[in-house]
């Protein structure tokens, strides 16, 4: 818990983006990339045997008198969770109908009010930092890798069919926000940065997809960049979590690799690596504890690794003075 111990605090509540003249200001635009972990697989409020009787959940965490001061700007003084009207979320599934709306739970694979995943903590970070309005692109889509599934343009061989969609579902958002989003008022957009939360189905595959994951992830940033005409896009890079994740190995191989690809000449200043490592809780003290390669379902993983992303992006768009 220590380091909770900066968090900062966010306000309850709603919050408006109105300019001080009245006026909208342009929405600033993130898209959220990866596989299941970025899906969302964070337990809001289930119990019982299914659950480990609701250990490691948002509502039994935010009952800890320890924790509480730390999470209570997700929820409102009535005990409903907070929807910020300031900060938007689209998320097209693999399967199932859009999520589109305002941000709060439900904006993960699952499509219900009992999940959430870094969208939830990354939003609140960015819309407390930004007097813009705040979209959020989730692409993000369970079991694939970047060696294949999302394998860019300069990678050569076969452009992975997760990265057209990605491009093409960004293109696609931006093109229906008056449609999917009524608080947008034709006020335009800007993209304002790319979140890549990734890497276990890479991790798996250690002759081929690990040597090569430094490359193409430095290839998928720059091709991002080109496919949306933004050479500068601000992009974080978040440490694949989970209980593997300072294990000697492919694990520890593919994780370097991960930080090595922010430190590369061809991207430096505008791109950072955000570690998760230690924010892992133990299977016992979560609702999932068979499922590490989802982090164990724990919402204080989810909320912690949000949160880092968040301020990792924040660093990469300073606010004017």
């Amino acid at each position: 818990m220590k380091w909770f111990a900066g968090m900062l605090v966010l306000v309850c509540g709603l919050r408006q983006s109105m300019a001080e003249d009245g006026s909208h200001r342009p929405v600033k635009v993130f898209i959220l990339a990866g596989q299941s972990n970025m899906e969302g697989q964070a337990v809001v409020d289930l119990k019982g045997s299914d659950y480990n009787d609701g250990r490691g959940t948002l509502a039994q965490l935010i009952q800890d008198p320890s924790r509480k001061p730390r999470l209570q700007h997700l929820q409102e003084a009535n005990g409903s969770w907070v929807v910020r009207d300031d900060v938007w979320c689209r998320y097209r599934r693999e399967r199932g109908p859009l999520l589109a709306g305002r941000l709060g739970m439900g904006f993960s694979v699952y499509g219900d009010p009992h999940h959430f995943g870094p969208e939830l903590e990354f939003g609140h970070v960015l819309g407390q930092h930004l007097d813009n309005p705040v979209l959020l692109i989730k692409t993000a889509w369970g079991g694939k890798s970047l060696y294949r599934d999302f394998r860019p343009p300069r990678s050569g061989g076969a452009v992975g069919p997760y990265y057209t969609r990605m491009i093409a579902e960004t293109r696609e958002a931006l093109a229906q926000l008056d449609n999917d989003f009524p608080d947008y008022h034709g006020q335009g957009y800007e993209l304002a940065g790319f979140v890549w939360y990734h890497g276990w189905n890479d991790g798996v595959d250690p002759r081929t997809a690990v040597p090569e994951y430094e490359q193409n992830l430095v290839n998928l940033i720059l091709d991002v960049r080109e496919e949306l005409h933004a050479p500068r896009l601000p992009v974080v890079i978040g440490e694949l979590t989970g209980p593997w994740v300072t294990a000697p190995g492919e694990w520890d191989t593919l994780r370097k690799a991960q930080a090595a690809a922010a430190r590369r000449s061809e991207l430096q200043g505008n791109v950072v690596f955000v570690a998760t490592h230690d924010f892992v809780r133990k299977p016992e003290e979560s609702p999932n504890p068979g499922h590490g390669h989802h982090e164990f379902g724990n919402a204080e993983t989810y909320i912690l690794v949000g949160h880092a992303l968040g301020e990792g992006m924040k660093a990469l768009c300073p606010v004017p003075e």
